[in-house]
């Protein structure tokens, strides 16, 4: 199995960047033609990316050329932001990429933002990926497979010589122990274990929940426990809604999803430092039992989580190049994030997703 990445930055959003990424990645993985080519670029590309496509399938001597645009990208060398870049990785001698079929369990998802759709995410199959999208979730931007642009603007693949090891990091901080919902209406959540849920909230922020102008919404959101409810939260093993608004008058609070009564909810705050922490819970998770070091890793996170959240550093990308050194990395900052948790595929916010692949059967 040959695998290796390659990255290319420059002033203008030039076909000739996918050829250089391409060419990097082909020389350090010694390949002269190439079984598929994972090609992302930045979002300068994103008017017009078949040019850079097709010059990407030239380089690797290869038709099947599947990725996508997005706002940032990067591989185990650096992060790219706010330039004009393409990020490529190569597979070859056993290892290779193809559309999924029925029959494929673990795929790559890349969709655009309006091509993301429940019925879609319910079809058969476990899928990870993210959205190709900007904070707005507009723009021209585009996904392709095969080598040409994709009509429906997602596309699905699986990758041969191995499988899949996946595993989500969600980056938050437990405010609060979780609460039985004891009355919800909707999204609305009313009582948590007998108090007003806004109550329950604001005694844990230093804050004046009252005051809309101080109250983080932004960075304030509930988590839903799934599965067993012992060690839920170190596990992972919880959805999170964000919140929509607080309402004094009856110290409710509207969340961006229904809520059922029984369920068990607590209050958790995005920040940093608890994010670089469920990121090595989560490398532990990935690597635990594993019978090898993984070929190569793909890996997707929300622009809310990369270096804009860490004050100008990637502190996940960090973390993964620090667990395993060498590993040849390709990945993008995207605008919603594809995982499978409690039995369902999920579009999440403010997560990193990592794939590693291993050689061999599971």
């Amino acid at each position: 199995m040959k695998v290796a990445s390659g990255l290319a930055k420059g002033i203008v959003a030039s076909p000739d960047l996918a050829t250089e990424a391409v060419a990097t990645a082909m020389d350090r993985a010694g390949l002269d033609i190439a079984q598929g080519v994972l090609l992302f670029l930045s979002s300068d590309f994103a008017s017009q990316p078949q040019a850079a496509v097709t010059a990407a399938s030239r380089a690797a001597n290869c038709l099947q050329v599947a990725g996508c645009t997005s706002i940032g990208l990067f591989t185990e060398e650096e992060w790219l932001l706010d330039v004009p870049a393409a990020a490529a990785m190569v597979f070859g001698d056993g290892a290779g990429l193809r559309a999924a079929r029925a029959e494929d369990d673990w795929r790559l998802a890349m969709a655009a933002p309006n091509a993301v759709d429940t019925r879609w995410l319910d079809l058969p199959g476990r899928r990870f990926g993210a959205v190709s999208g900007d904070a707005s979730g507009q723009g021209p931007y585009t996904v392709w497979s095969a080598g040409r642009l994709a009509s429906g603007r997602r596309c699905e693949l699986a990758f041969e010589g191995g499988h899949f090891r996946v595993d989500t990091s969600r980056g938050i901080q437990p405010l609060t122990e979780p609460h039985p919902v004891e009355r919800a209406i909707g999204q609305n959540v009313h009582l948590l274990g007998g108090q007003p849920a806004l109550d329950v909230l604001a005694r844990v922020l230093p804050l004046d929940a009252g005051d809309s102008r101080q109250f983080p919404l932004h960075l304030v959101m509930a988590g839903i426990l799934y599965g067993e409810t012992e060690n839920a939260i170190a596990e992972g093993r919880y959805h999170l809604l964000p919140i929509l608004s607080t309402h004094t008058a009856d110290r409710s609070v509207a969340l961006s999803g229904r809520v059922r009564g029984g369920d068990r909810l607590f209050w958790a705050i995005r920040q940093p430092l608890a994010a670089e922490r469920d990121m090595r819970l989560m490398l532990d998770r990935c690597i635990f039992d594993a019978p090898r070091d993984p070929a190569f890793g793909l890996c997707f996170a929300c622009m809310s989580r990369g270096p804009y959240f860490y004050g100008g550093v990637d502190r996940d990308l960090e973390a993964i190049t620090r667990r395993f050194p060498g590993m040849p990395l390709l990945g993008f900052y995207g605008n919603g994030e594809f995982s499978h948790l409690d039995g369902g595929n999920r579009l999440l916010q403010y997560a990193t997703v990592l794939a590693l692949h291993y050689p061999g059967a599971a």
